[in-house]
């Protein structure tokens, strides 16, 4: 047995929770999985139907993108997983989909406005939108460059990645993370439903008024703040 192997089976049910949960169609995805103490994470192969996946099938890669064990090659988006965990070493998971709406309002690149309380129960800030990529980034190390445009686009803006778990790049689709791969998924869950609560919104109301603070501040202060009061002891 692999000594990663309690990275493997994690990086399995993450991704394996991403078709359950509808956030992906055939292979349009990746979850992946770290471990901190060895450097390493594990991902899924490329371009393998999730019905035909097996935990011993995840890819284990370093965070330089190296793979250093697995006999398939690694998601195409690998490059951009181990960018984000070398340099946000708080992390222990990150999925990518194409969800549906998400994804609609990455290809319009505009961030997500923050509309209602679910949103505000997990951000206190719109869901950002990492701009269009430059054409240098695109024809040179594209998946490695994705990552510094999530990193960038976050720095730009004042927001923390230990705040903000999520953001959509422009014309292209989101990403998530979070301490751990379930963490994650949960993230990207959230953010797929909040995208399609806001596309909603508009078309009900297009001059929609964003969330106030007073309950910005109450929702997520309730959930995350020193005094939080949801859920149970």
């Amino acid at each position: 047995m692999s000594k990663y192997q309690d990275i493997k089976q994690a990086a399995y049910e993450a991704n394996m929770q991403l078709p359950a949960l509808g956030l992906v169609l055939f292979t349009f995805g990746n979850a992946s999985a770290a471990n901190r103490e060895e450097g390493v994470f594990a991902i899924k192969p490329s371009g393998v139907p999730y019905v035909d996946l097996r935990p011993e099938d995840m890819v284990i890669v370093d965070f330089d993108a190296e793979t250093v064990e697995g006999k398939m090659r690694p998601s195409s988006d690998t490059k951009t997983h181990a960018v984000l965990y070398k340099h946000w070493t708080h992390i222990g998971g990150i999925v990518h989909t194409h969800s549906t709406y998400a994804t609609a309002w990455a290809q319009t690149q505009t961030a997500i406005p923050i509309f209602g309380t679910t949103h505000a129960d997990h951000l206190t800030v719109d869901i950002p939108c990492a701009p269009v990529m430059s054409e240098e980034m695109i024809q040179g190390n594209y998946e490695h460059m994705t990552g510094f445009q999530i990193m960038d686009a976050l720095k730009a803006e004042g927001l923390s990645p230990e705040e903000v778990e999520m953001i959509l790049v422009a014309n292209h689709a989101p990403f998530t993370w979070g301490k751990t791969a379930k963490k994650a998924v949960y993230n990207s869950a959230v953010l797929e439903e909040v995208a399609r609560m806001a596309w909603l919104t508009r078309q009900i109301r297009p001059d929609a008024p964003r969330l106030n603070d007073a309950l910005i501040r109450k929702h997520y202060e309730r959930k995350h703040g020193a005094g939080a009061y949801y859920g149970q002891e």
